[in-house]
Parts: C-alpha cells; sequence; structure tokens
C-alpha cells in the first residue's frame, strides 16, 4: 500500500462537476493498492496516517495529530502510485492490485479510519476526478508499506 499524504487547509473531489466530497483542515491522502497488500496492511497504513502527529502545537512544533485538532480525511484511490517507469515511456501499472481487491481495501482502509477521525470523505473508485486542495505548509508525506511495517 502507498499514500501520499498532504496537510491541507481544505480539499475538494468533484465528478463530472459536482462535488463528491470536501474537507476542512486535515489530510488529503491518494491511495494506491498494490496486488499483494491485504487489510492487515490497511489497518497499518490507516493507523500511522491517523497517528501521524504533523499539526504545529502552540509551541509551532508539528506534534499534534488529526484527533488532537479536529481534523478531517479526503482518501482519494490512485492505482497510479504504482506506476512502473524503469523501461520505456509509459508506465506499466502491473504491480497495482486488481480493482475488485483494490476497491475492497479502498473501502476497508476508510472504515479503520473512521475509529480514528469522525469525518473521512472520498472520491469514487475508477471514476475521473478533479481534485483541488490548499496544501497547508506545504506538508506532504509518502508513505509506503511492506510486510514489515510503514516507511516513508
Amino acid at each position: 500500500m502507498r499514500a501520499v499524504l498532504q496537510r491541507v487547509s481544505r480539499a475538494s473531489v468533484k465528478i463530472d462537476g459536482e462535488i463528491q466530497g470536501q474537507i476542512g483542515s486535515g489530510f488529503l491522502v491518494l491511495l494506491g493498492v498494490s496486488g499483494t497488500d491485504t487489510r492487515a496492511a490497511a489497518d497499518r497504513m490507516a493507523d500511522k496516517i491517523c497517528r501521524l502527529r504533523i499539526f504545529p502545537d502552540e509551541n509551532g512544533k508539528t506534534n499534534l495529530s488529526l484527533a488532537d485538532v479536529g481534523g478531517e480525511l479526503l482518501v482519494i484511490s490512485q492505482f497510479t502510485l504504482y506506476a512502473d517507469c524503469h523501461k520505456g515511456n509509459r508506465p506499466s501499472f502491473i504491480k497495482a492490485g486488481p480493482p475488485d481487491m483494490a476497491e475492497e481495501l479502498y473501502e476497508y482502509f476508510m472504515e479503520r479510519c473512521r475509529q480514528h477521525v469522525s469525518r473521512v470523505e472520498h472520491g469514487s473508485f475508477g471514476a475521473d476526478m478533479k481534485v483541488e486542495l490548499l496544501n497547508d505548509g506545504p506538508f506532504t508525506l509518502v508513505l509506503e508499506g511492506d510486510e514489515h511495517g510503514i516507511s516513508s
């Protein structure tokens, strides 16, 4: 599982010109699922993201989590995070999870996040989406799950 996480002041996703999901302060998460990911991997990724302390405290140190600041999540499925661009000029997506399996883990990931965060908005799996955000910082992290846990 891979995630690009951006701390945002606000973010939204539109499908066919209509807002599908929108949040205020929190994280925009672009989530990619590989063919070898499991629910356990989704648990680790969701728990890590929701517990990250990357909001400033009263001293300006990144010391507060989503729960500490009442933050929200906008989760967007992003199979292109598994693009392999090593050969040629056209990316290969062979490492991305099959759509049925990836969608199930995407939905499961969001349910796990709801255990930590009261508001979890989302796009629509496989849809053509237009994502807008106001990056706060900017503060962007890339997280990669593996069989040993999360790395960044």
